[in-house]
């Protein structure tokens, strides 16, 4: 049966879902501007109005899904009655035509030469150094001393990200590519939600020239470790040495851009939403000193006073999975996803015109309260079997569906050994502030996190 027919399947079957308009907007520019100003608001605010609600992203027609069902039927259809959007020349300058970005026959083969190379077999060969590592910066820090903790934990990753992808051990210039991805991150956000969203692609902005300039730095670090690698100068396998012997069905390899383009995205996908992360998990529990002690309890327990975690521990550090699922719940790193409607597509029980650009935020769903009792509340006890009935795709911090991130495994063993290792010696006591959320390319905190450190037990 073709996917056009289930789609008129569905579409005969399901009930339909009741649409609502949404804001009017302005000529030309619709709710571009409100959108622009705060998306996470404006995504809530549309989540308030009804579960499929229409609006307008400039000229064009958008719908916004907020129900976990009618989410879940656009995430599964991706590649199907849905595409993945064009996201700006920002978002290609940095992630080029990675398997994030590609589409259609060259998005399949690329999916399937990355894939293996962070399934779960591979990501038990990398967890001896995300532990590793997080043990190193743990011997570095003394009861009382005063971090940033946006910077040590963004550095601690990006050491892992460039052991486990490049398979070198240099230190990479933490503060060069730090700079840059802030920039990246800021750019990305700032043409996707403002006027850069609606100018062609020819035309040159100051945003396009730094977010270029940006990319520049980036490159010049990842080709110099792909270089060392090349060369044969690594310390151990990694990512990228799987990479470059993997053949697609005819036996042909990555070219050097698409391996630039694959090691960009793993780099960032190993780095960046990691470190984000793991700093709203140490604002949160600072803030919470219930589950701060609940989850020293259960790093007593599983692993002693002395023992470093492994992979092994893993499954048997629940609450320490349920803090990081609490933490991607409330400060999802990925806070948005969108995809355009082909001939045929069905959500709701509903027909979407062809063109159409449909959107959901997980920033809005996994807040809304009918899915989460006391939705704002960070309570990593919701996630115990049968605390909470949670709905499917009420919960989707890293997408679904065909196109749902490759890293998520990585990304939720890296961010529980890190927190096991460092949380076991330390409590961080987050300088009282209220953060604010900046997205981006992902979900970033605004500025310098400061903390002290204090010594447990």
């Amino acid at each position: 049966m073709t996917t056009a027919n289930v789609s008129e399947n569905v579409r005969a079957t399901a009930p339909r879902r009741k649409v609502v308009a949404g804001p009017r907007g302005l000529p030309y520019l619709g709710s571009l501007p409100r959108f622009g100003k705060d998306p996470l608001a404006f995504f809530e605010q549309l989540r308030n109005r009804g579960d499929l609600v229409h609006w307008r992203f400039g000229r064009a027609t958008s719908l916004f899904v907020a129900d976990p069902e009618c989410i879940g039927e656009l995430l599964t259809e991706m590649e199907h009655t849905f595409d993945q959007p064009d996201l700006g020349v920002s978002f290609r300058t940095l992630l080029g035509n990675g398997v994030v970005v590609a589409r259609g026959k060259d998005w399949r083969r690329k999916r399937s030469l990355v894939q293996p190379s962070v399934r779960p077999r591979q990501v038990r060969s990398y967890a001896a150094t995300m532990a590793a590592c997080a043990v190193d910066l743990a011997d570095s820090w003394a009861d009382g001393q005063r971090i940033d903790v946006k910077r040590e934990m963004s550095a601690l990753t990006q050491r892992i990200a460039v052991r486990t992808v490049f398979g070198v051990d240099t230190a990479a210039d933490a503060d060069a590519i730090g700079r840059a991805m802030e920039v990246a991150q800021h750019e990305i956000g700032a043409e996707f939600s403002g006027i850069g969203a609606l100018l062609p692609d020819w035309l040159p902005t100051p945003g396009r020239a730094r977010i270029k300039k940006a990319t520049a730095v980036i490159d010049a670090e990842v080709g110099r470790v792909v270089a060392r690698h090349r060369a044969g100068d690594t310390d151990r396998p990694g990512l990228l040495s799987r990479l470059l012997a993997a053949q697609d069905e005819s036996g042909t390899r990555l070219s050097d851009r698409e391996i630039r383009d694959e090691t960009v995205t793993l780099y960032i996908g190993g780095h960046e939403t990691t470190s984000s992360t793991l700093v709203w998990a140490w604002h949160l529990l600072s803030r919470n000193p219930r589950v701060r002690e609940a989850l020293g309890d259960e790093l007593d327990r599983v692993l002693g006073a002395t023992r470093e975690p492994g992979h092994d521990d893993y499954a048997q550090l629940a609450y320490t999975q349920a803090v990081v699922k609490e933490t991607l719940r409330l400060y999802p790193t990925i806070w948005l996803l969108t995809g355009v409607a082909r001939e045929g597509a069905v959500i709701g029980g509903r027909g979407i015109p062809a063109g159409t650009r449909v959107w959901t935020s997980q920033w809005a769903t996994h807040r809304d309260a009918r899915w989460f009792r006391d939705p704002e509340a960070f309570r990593p006890e919701r996630w115990a079997e049968g605390a909470e009935e949670i709905p499917e795709y009420a919960w989707f911090p890293f997408g679904g569906g065909p196109r749902v991130c490759l890293g998520t495994r990585f990304a939720l063993v890296e961010a529980v050994l890190i927190l096991a290792v460092l949380a076991r010696r330390f409590d961080l006591d987050v300088t009282p502030r209220d953060l604010t959320p900046v997205p981006g390319l992902t979900l970033q905190v605004k500025g310098e996190v400061w903390a002290s450190v204090r010594g447990r037990g």
